[in-house]
């Protein structure tokens, strides 16, 4: 069976509703993740949503943050936050299962500036992110950590590695604690198909023709633990998207599985 799974940082979910129903009706995934939605649930979109035949699971707040994600099945055992006695941070994480499958949509802080408390409270999101799997999960289970992680993790993944070394995305603390929860169990499954430099999710609105000129981040990710990433047959960037009328900053990341 064919498991399509995609995610997108929609910066206003609200601002975004005419590419993300193209998207779907384009690419048809089984689950689309979706991040910094922006809203709070009163005003969350969930009838347009729904009208293409998508369950929604959503959490959000206004003006910032936010997650939601859309499935064609109902998901089981629908958790939000960290669970960990710290504040919970609701509207940075779902967890929702489908089937074998446990999807955990995730947007992490942003951080600011590596000197502000921002920065520190991003840090510590990390290693609660890692104590998270830990305490739900073994490697050996089929688990997705999926969304704007806000990590570009290898000097690949930034189009000027010595000039934005020590950004808040791109910082050697921040990698630190990124590769540790790689270390417990994931696969980068974009880099299992697509090695090579240059590709790109996130390109700022604020850059001059930032896509046309390369100048780009991969923040975006779609990560499996092994068994699960043994079972991937692609996964890819959808550019695009990223340069239709009115889009994000970010566009959707993709990948496949055969179950």
């Amino acid at each position: 069976m064919r498991f399509i799974v995609a995610t997108y940082n929609a910066n206003s979910v609200r601002s975004r509703i005419p590419l993300i129903l193209e998207f779907l009706k384009e690419y048809s995934p089984d689950v689309l993740c979706l991040q910094e939605t922006k809203v709070e649930d009163s005003k969350f979109p969930k009838l347009e949503l729904e009208g293409r035949g998508y369950k929604v699971v959503f959490r959000g707040q206004k003006a910032y943050s936010g997650v939601a994600t859309l499935s064609k099945v109902a998901p089981d055992d629908v958790t939000y936050g960290l669970d960990d006695g710290e504040p919970a941070d609701e509207p940075r994480l779902i967890r929702a299962k489908y089937g074998e499958i446990t999807i955990v949509n995730n947007y992490v802080p942003q951080g600011t500036s590596p000197d502000s408390e921002n920065f520190k409270y991003k840090l510590r999101y990390l290693e609660r992110m890692k104590n998270y799997f830990e305490r739900h999960f073994t490697p050996e289970d089929n688990v997705l950590w999926c969304g704007d992680l806000n990590v570009a993790p290898e000097d690949k993944d930034v189009h000027d590695p010595k000039g934005l070394l020590g950004h808040v995305d791109f910082h050697p603390e921040v990698h630190k604690r990124f590769f540790e929860i790689m270390k417990w169990g994931f696969v980068d499954v974009f880099r299992k198909f697509h090695p090579e430099p240059k590709q790109f999710t996130f390109y700022d609105y604020r850059v001059p023709n930032a896509v046309k000129r390369g100048l780009g981040w991969r923040v975006d990710h779609i990560l499996a633990t092994r068994p699960l990433a043994e079972k991937s047959t692609d996964s890819f960037i959808v550019l695009d998207y990223r340069m239709k009328e009115k889009p994000s900053d970010h566009t959707f990341l993709v990948a496949t599985f055969e179950l």
